[in-house]
């Protein structure tokens, strides 16, 4: 089995609708500009609240990714 090396990073998604949709902004958002993403692991959900309402729901998503070999 050959060797790899990944890379994880923290990102917040934001969404209107829901935790999920929060994560799924961040991960679709990230697979745009990544190659290769491989897992993403959501933790930390919170939301916003203005006159007494949620009004965003927020979630910190930390995916990985493969490092790609210059070889």
């Amino acid at each position: 089995m050959a060797e790899s090396v990944y890379r994880v990073t923290e990102l917040v998604g934001v969404s209107s609708e829901s935790w999920e949709a929060a994560v799924r902004n961040a991960v679709e958002t990230a697979a745009k500009t990544l190659r290769d993403l491989r897992i993403a692991e959501a933790h930390r959900f919170d939301v916003t609240i203005e006159n007494g309402k949620v009004t965003s729901y927020r979630a910190r998503v930390d995916v990985s990714f493969k490092y790609q070999s210059s070889d």
